[in-house]
C-alpha cells in the first residue's frame, strides 16, 4: 500500500522536525523520513539561539523545555593570544531569553519529536531513507524510499527536502548551488571532563590553530580548527602529535585521549546556497537549501526559521489543497535575505580572520575592534544581536487547530 500525505519531508534534523511538528500543528497530513533509527549522534551543532527560545515560547513549550539539561550562556567569551576576551553580550536582547542554549542537538529533536508525535496527523518514520522523487507531468508528486520492510512510495501534495548540506534529494532534483567557499575544516573528538577547568565559550585561538569546547556535563565535545584540505597531514603526524597539540590549547601537560584516530571526525565545512529553492511540489528548506558555516552557530537556527516560515506561508494552501508554486517561491523570497546576510558575514569572519589565523605561525595580536569591545561594552550588543536573533527573525503564525496544538 502507498502512503499518502498531504506534505512529505525528507530529512529529521532541525528544518524537518519543526516543519513538520508546525504544519501537523496547524491540521495538515506530515511524514517525515529520518534515514537513521535515532537522532542520537556526537557531530551537530549544540546551539539554540534566543530566536530559536522565542519559537519554543510561541508554541508554549519553553518552560518544559529549559527543564531539560542544557547550560545557558550569557555572553560569548574565548581566549586570544592568552588573552581573555568578551565578543558578545546576550543580556540585552530583545528576546525573552536573553542567552544561548547549549544542548546537545538530539535532546532538541527529541523533544519536538515528542511533541508533535502526540499530534494524529503527524508520522515520523525512522530508518527511512528516500531514494527519489516521483515526478508526474513534471510536478513533484512524492518520493520514493528505502525503509525496514524495503522500497515504499510516498505520495504527497509537497515534498519538502530537509536532508541536510549533502541532501541526496536535492542531487536529484538537479538544482544548481552556489558553492561560497570556507578555508577551513573542523575535527570533532571528545575529552575527559577533567581535561579542563573552565568552560571556553569561543574557544582558545593561538598561532595558527583554534579549538572551541562545549560542555556536555560528563565530557568535553571538542572541535579543533583546521586548514581546509589538511587531514591527511595532520594524521601523518600521529596521535601523539595530535594530542600534544591539543594539550597545548586546553593548557595541560598531558593528554591520554583521543586514543586514535578513529576517536576523531572530519566534518566537511561548506558553504554554499541554492540559486532556486523550488519547482512544482517541491521545496528545499535548512542545510539542504543553504549550508551555513559554522562561524556564529548560527545553522541550527537559520534552519528553524526557514521552518517557521514555511510553516506560516503554507499551512492554509496545503489543507486548502490549492498549494503552488508561487507559494513555494514566496517561501525563498522571505528567507532569502537572512540566508544571504548571515553567509556574507561568515564568508567576510572566515576570509579576513580565519583563513589568516590557520596560515599564520606568529601569535596572534588582539584585533582594534576586540580591544575596542573591552573598554566600550555596548558594542557587544552589535554581535550578540546578529548571532542571537540574526537577520528577520520568523515568529509563529499558523494556527494550532482546536483539539491539535498546545
Amino acid at each position: 500500500m502507498t502512503p499518502l500525505a498531504t506534505c512529505a519531508i525528507v530529512g529529521g534534523g532541525p528544518a524537518g522536525i519543526m516543519s513538520g511538528f508546525l504544519l501537523a500543528r496547524a491540521g495538515v497530513d506530515v511524514i517525515v523520513l529520518e534515514k537513521h533509527a535515532d537522532f542520537l549522534r556526537d557531530f551537530r551543532g549544540d546551539t539554540i539561539h534566543p530566536s530559536t527560545l522565542d519559537v519554543i515560547a510561541e508554541l508554549g513549550l519553553l518552560e518544559e523545555f529549559l527543564e531539560r539539561p542544557h547550560q545557558r550562556v550569557r555572553y560569548a567569551e574565548g581566549e586570544l593570544g592568552g588573552t581573555r576576551v568578551r565578543a558578545a553580550d546576550f543580556t540585552h536582547l530583545p528576546t525573552r531569553c536573553k542567552f544561548v542554549v547549549f544542548m546537545p542537538q538530539w535532546d532538541f529533536l527529541n523533544f519536538i519529536a515528542e511533541h508533535a508525535r502526540r499530534l494524529p496527523n503527524f508520522r515520523l518514520m525512522m530508518s527511512t531513507e528516500a531514494a527519489g522523487l516521483i515526478d508526474d507531468g513534471g510536478r513533484v508528486a512524492g518520493v520514493t524510499a528505502r525503509g525496514s520492510t524495503g522500497d515504499i512510495e510516498i505520495r504527497a501534495d509537497l515534498v519538502i527536502g530537509a536532508d541536510g548540506r549533502g541532501s541526496g534529494l536535492r542531487d536529484a532534483a538537479g538544482f544548481a548551488v552556489i558553492d561560497l567557499g570556507a578555508p577551513m575544516d573542523v575535527l570533532w573528538f571528545k575529552l575527559p571532563h577533567e581535561a579542563e577547568q573552565h568552560h571556553l565559550v569561543l574557544g582558545r585561538i593561538e598561532a595558527g590553530q583554534a579549538m572551541v569546547m562545549l560542555d556536555r556535563g560528563d565530557y568535553w565535545q571538542c572541535a579543533l580548527i583546521i586548514r581546509k584540505g589538511t587531514m591527511e597531514e595532520v594524521v601523518s603526524r600521529g596521535i601523539e602529535a595530535f594530542r600534544a597539540r591539543v594539550a597545548r590549547l586546553t593548557g595541560r601537560d598531558k593528554l591520554d585521549e583521543p586514543r586514535s584516530f578513529d576517536d576523531v571526525k572530519l566534518l566537511t565545512v561548506k558553504v554554499d546556497r541554492l540559486e532556486t529553492w523550488c519547482r512544482p511540489g517541491l521545496l528545499f528548506i535548512g542545510d539542504a537549501a543553504h549550508a551555513m558555516s559554522p562561524v556564529g552557530g548560527v545553522g541550527i537556527n537559520l534552519a528553524v526559521q526557514d521552518a517557521v516560515a514555511a510553516a506560516n506561508l503554507l499551512a492554509e494552501p496545503l489543507r486548502a489543497g490549492t498549494v503552488c508554486l508561487e507559494d513555494l517561491q514566496r517561501v525563498q523570497r522571505r528567507r532569502m535575505f537572512p540566508t544571504r546576510a548571515t553567509q556574507a558575514l561568515q564568508v567576510a569572519v572566515q576570509n579576513k580572520v580565519i583563513d589568516p589565523l590557520l596560515r599564520s605561525e606568529r601569535a596572534p595580536e588582539l584585533p582594534a575592534i576586540l580591544k575596542l569591545m573591552q573598554h566600550w561594552t555596548w558594542l557587544q550588543r552589535l554581535p550578540a544581536r546578529v548571532i542571537g536573533v540574526g537577520f528577520r527573525p520568523e515568529h509563529v503564525r499558523s494556527p494550532a487547530l482546536e483539539g491539535l496544538g498546545h
